[in-house]
């Protein structure tokens, strides 16, 4: 049975205001803005069944479970864990950024540059945060995950430490630590389809548009470069479950009515450039898109074109498994190893796709900042995503693609720059919730 995490970041904390290193310092408490944040995550969670609460024993952490527990009226009190304590930086707390950075130039330099090398001297030995922070999260999965098989439930932590069970939980290396986005109170959602070691799907990663934010500021210095992700709405294909591949069959009522809903959120965010595959599904997604943006001329790019599922295009999961014995349930346990019957194979996708994600990065990074949308297909975007993350062919099914879904990239110092993740599968636009609720079908 899947047991489904979510996980929320505590509300704005007044060390947070102060632009303080927090790590595990207990002074900093919520401020009125953070319990509102907090009373923001309550909302969106009405209407899912929780079944247990885990927070760390931290103040802001604690304040922020009780104001949503309390609000949703659960039965049972949060629990506290001190594995879900924030990265300790024993040296750095309570000092403000500017001055950390100042008098620790080349330390903070590496902090976010190599943040797995990064170390400090305590008591005589080196420690390093993040690779300490990163076992802390691997001993609570092994530890949470048996006791929670098939249910819902709700940890509330830090910045830190949720990266790092994100990271862990998904088999990113450590040496990422700096490339997911956690905002004040967003939302992320995992999927384990068992123990640990088990698959997991990240459905959602710092969802923030519950507290009323289009999408996530960048880190400062502001970035030279945002591209916008996203997968074509649906089509009867999807609907039916049938491999779509290189067929292109067009959006349905439904897909074109999910890009309508992307393009009016999206109304108010600048794009200057946008690419698509050139495919109809996609196409029509960025040209609905683009309707409120009339100044872009639209790009095609065929390296974006989906991946092509050769003799199954066309076909249901019952009529593949008749024509081809074993080899769909190859697909979905290891991915990597399948090649479709005179198609492609997911390394072929992932060299033409990475390929042509690189190339859109580094026209479009060069001069004043710019953000870009790219518009692709669930297989195409998943080999990106991959790439981008650390991971490699074999996690494609870790990586939820929603129809009508944006997913946020931003380069804070150009295409050569490491790339942070800012939002994954934005699909609350679509269905009003935090879950994605778009159809499931073939790819």
């Amino acid at each position: 049975m899947t047991t489904r995490v979510i996980i929320v970041r505590h509300g704005q904390s007044t060390y947070n205001a102060q632009k303080r290193i927090q790590g595990r310092c207990d002074e900093s408490v919520l401020t009125e803005r953070g319990q509102q944040e907090a009373a923001k995550v309550a909302a969106a969670l009405q209407g899912i069944q929780l079944t247990a609460v885990y927070h760390s024993p931290l103040k802001r952490a604690a304040q922020t479970a009780q104001i949503i527990t309390q609000t949703l009226e659960l039965d049972d009190p949060p629990i506290a864990s001190p594995q879900l304590l924030e990265v300790d930086l024993p040296l750095w707390e309570g000092m403000k950024r500017d001055e950390v950075r100042d008098r620790f130039p080349t330390e903070y330099h590496q902090w976010h540059e190599q943040p797995a090398e990064f170390s400090m001297e305590v008591n005589g030995k080196a420690h390093y945060p993040v690779r300490s922070l990163y076992r802390q999260a691997q001993e609570f999965w092994q530890s949470f995950l048996p006791h929670h098989d098939g249910q819902t439930v709700l940890i509330v932590a830090h910045n830190g430490i949720n990266r790092c069970l994100l990271m862990s939980a998904l088999g990113m290396d450590c040496s990422r630590y700096q490339s997911l986005q956690q905002s004040n109170c967003c939302i992320n959602v995992l999927n384990f389809t068992g123990g640990w070691g088990d698959p997991v799907q990240a459905e959602s990663l710092n969802q923030v548009s519950h507290m009323g934010i289009v999408l996530p500021s960048p880190r400062p210095p502001h970035n030279q470069l945002r591209m916008l992700l996203v997968r074509h709405g649906e089509t009867d294909w999807n609907r039916e479950g049938r491999f779509q591949g290189i067929k292109d069959i067009p959006l349905n009522d439904r897909g074109r009515e999910q890009a309508g809903k992307a393009a009016a959120y999206l109304q108010g965010v600048q794009i200057d450039n946008a690419v698509s595959s050139p495919m109809l599904r996609p196409k029509e997604t960025a040209e609905i898109i683009l309707q409120h943006h009339p100044q872009i001329t639209l790009e095609t790019d065929p390296e974006l074109c989906e991946i092509g599922h050769g003799l199954w295009e066309g076909k249901l999961e019952t009529e593949i498994e008749t024509a081809y014995p074993g080899l769909l349930a190859q697909w979905k346990v290891a991915p990597e190893t399948v090649q479709m019957p005179e198609g492609e194979n997911l390394q072929q996708v992932w060299d033409r796709a990475v390929a042509a994600w690189t190339a859109i990065a580094a026209r479009f990074s060069s001069g004043e900042p710019k953000t870009v949308l790219v518009v692709a297909h669930d297989a195409v975007n998943k080999v990106i995503l991959c790439s981008l993350l650390g991971l490699e062919p074999k996690d494609i099914w870790d990586i939820k693609q929603g129809n009508g879904a944006v997913t946020v990239i931003d380069y804070p110092h150009g295409a050569d720059s490491q790339p942070i993740l800012q939002t994954l599968n934005l699909t609350t636009y679509l269905s009003a919730g935090i879950l994605d609720q778009t159809a499931a079908g073939a790819l």
